[in-house]
């Protein structure tokens, strides 16, 4: 909007009087108008809006991801904090035998439970990078170097799982632990991508350190845990017959028989609470009718060694079973069982 001011001119008159001492004196003017000043044109404009910023769709990507992230390992430590089973949307109940497993702790605190607070700290970090508004004083540099630290090691230690898996556990499968080494994965590399290989570079023996730090805490945790695990070698056990409870139902009594006529067979321990467990799925009348394997017979005591059978068949763990050639370890559902041996509710044996 443009206003245009104009100054009026001023006009003189041809002749005035003038009187001076009372004696009248003519002044001649030629009528010629004064113009003071030349027109003038004022703008008034409103003040220029500034571009938008450019989405930031890095940040709200890594605070997505997280959020996804927190969600699932907050799933898991709910069930690992109550005891419930995990729903298992593939591979059948074997993700439970690895979520049960002594490798879902890390001295001693459940390994849902960490991740969980490792993508809360990223997702905090991804929704503070994409609204620009730091809180407790952290600038944006500071919380860049937090979030490449947290997502190495995120990745770090997913790596790690994913050996553990392939090595293991090769029979069995974990949809959790592959969504979250997933989403792991992704983090970090959408990180790298925001800050740039260029700065990243300048970081990368601080990486490396972090990635170690997490490998070595990791072996160390799993290396107590099996000497905990074996410290029950330097006790002095004699054998002892366990009882079982609960009464068979048909399809378990059913089920135990074909299982015997194939030559399926079940290995463990006397003191083995898990073994023990896997025969109460069972019953009392089933349990009878496996062909189950003491590999500790005489007692169990420091130096002593399994039998011949159990050696040759190179269990690692109880209970084992080897059915038809395959060998399951933990304990297996009946279904499992029924389905890996071949078995058919309607044939009876």
């Amino acid at each position: 909007m443009a206003t245009t001011f104009t100054l009026a001119t001023l006009s003189l008159p041809s002749s005035s009087r003038v009187s001076i001492g009372g004696a009248p004196i003519r002044h001649h003017r030629s009528p010629n108008r004064i113009g003071l000043l030349p027109p003038l044109k004022c703008s008034s404009l409103e003040p220029e809006t500034a571009p938008p910023p450019p989405f930031d769709w890095t940040h709200k990507l890594i605070a997505g991801v997280a959020g996804v992230g927190f969600l699932e390992t907050s799933y898991l430590t709910y069930l690992k904090l109550t005891g419930a089973d995990a729903f298992c949307p593939v591979g059948g109940g074997t993700c439970s035998k690895i979520l049960d497993s002594d490798y879902a702790l890390v001295f001693g605190i459940p390994l849902p439970l960490i991740g969980m607070a490792a993508y809360g700290l990223v997702a905090a970090l991804g929704v503070q990078l994409a609204s620009k508004n730091f809180r407790f004083g952290i600038e944006k540099p500071t919380a860049e170097a937090v979030l490449l630290g947290a997502t190495t090691s995120m990745a770090a230690a997913s790596a790690y799982f994913l050996y553990i898996l392939t090595t293991r556990f090769s029979d069995s499968s974990c949809s959790y632990c592959l969504l979250s080494a997933f989403l792991s994965f992704t983090l970090f590399f959408v990180t790298l991508k925001d800050i740039g290989l260029q700065e990243v570079s300048k970081q990368l023996g601080l990486q490396l350190l972090v990635a170690s730090l997490v490998i070595l805490s990791l072996n160390a945790s799993y290396s107590n845990s099996k000497s905990a695990s074996s410290s029950l070698a330097e006790n002095d056990l004699p054998y002892f017959a366990t009882e079982i409870t609960t009464p068979s139902s048909p399809f378990a009594l059913s089920l135990a028989r074909h299982l015997h006529s194939i030559g399926a067979k079940m290995y463990g321990a006397f003191w083995c609470s898990h073994c023990q467990e896997q025969k109460e799925m069972f019953g009392r009348e089933a349990a009878k009718q496996l062909d189950y394997v003491e590999c500790f017979p005489d007692g169990f005591r420091r130096g002593t060694k399994m039998i011949k059978a159990c050696i040759d068949a190179k269990l690692e763990g109880f209970p084992t079973w080897i059915i038809n050639g395959q060998v399951l370890s933990g304990e297996v559902e009946l279904s499992e069982l029924a389905q890996v041996s071949g078995y058919e509710e309607s044939v009876q044996p």
